[in-house]
């Protein structure tokens, strides 16, 4: 029997899926089930844009990669990534962007492909269901819990939609496009975007797919007193 240890051992972020709907009543499941991640205070500060529109979807797409175009390297509530990588971190980071270029045969020097890929997290790899996970501005002015909350409540969708047969992938990508994101789905202004996890069922066939990055021993990451 699939247990939860299973769950979060097996689980890794997928870039293709099948054209196929995830129903209004799984998403719902998996959102009930979600809402049950304890926060602080049982502050609750997740508020969820849960799109199916395939013409919303890739007006979403479309405004973040024509922002890119423009020069644009992000547009953001939060700042995601470290203004300043200390080396464990960036060679962390390098060896994982480096390992699934070559994992697809993609030359460092292939710039159309490499933009290509990129461009694909914004066209949702495919996948028909994207919950953008917002929190309301107060929430993270001048204090961080609400982040930890929301990064919790995002785990708990991800394991969730296993149970569904539903494969994810959290995209930091749409993070740093945050605004465009709010001002496409016309969000009141009192809510700030800090992510979104792609849903849906994976493509099984695409090799990107079969990609794994490696993890740090706990050795590294972990202090036994």
């Amino acid at each position: 029997m699939p247990t939860i240890t299973n769950a979060i051992i097996e689980r890794s972020s997928k870039r293709a899926f099948l054209q196929k709907p995830v129903t209004r009543e799984i998403q719902e499941e998996i959102l009930k089930a979600a809402a049950m991640t304890p926060s602080g205070a049982n502050m609750q500060p997740w508020i969820t844009y849960a799109i199916s529109d395939k013409e919303v979807l890739k007006n979403i797409g479309d405004a973040i990669i024509q922002k890119m175009n423009s020069g644009a390297e992000h547009d953001q509530f939060i700042q995601y990534y470290p203004l300043e990588w200390k080396p464990i971190y960036k060679k962390r980071r390098f060896e994982t962007g480096i390992g699934l270029y070559a994992h697809m045969g993609v030359d460092r020097k292939d710039v159309e492909t490499r933009t290509k890929m990129w461009h694909d997290n914004f066209r949702w790899f495919n996948a028909q269901c994207v919950f953008f996970v917002f929190t309301d501005k107060a929430m993270i002015d001048g204090a961080v819990g609400a982040l930890i909350d929301c990064g919790a409540y995002m785990q708990s969708i991800m394991l969730c939609a296993r149970d569904f047969g539903l494969e994810s992938c959290p995209q930091g990508s749409t993070t740093e496009f945050g605004r465009v994101v709010a001002k496409v789905l016309d969000a009141p202004d009192n809510l700030a975007l800090l992510y979104s996890v792609v849903i849906g069922y994976e493509d099984k066939e695409a090799k990107i797919n079969s990609y794994r990055p490696q993890r740090a021993d706990i050795s590294e990451t972990v202090i036994f007193i």
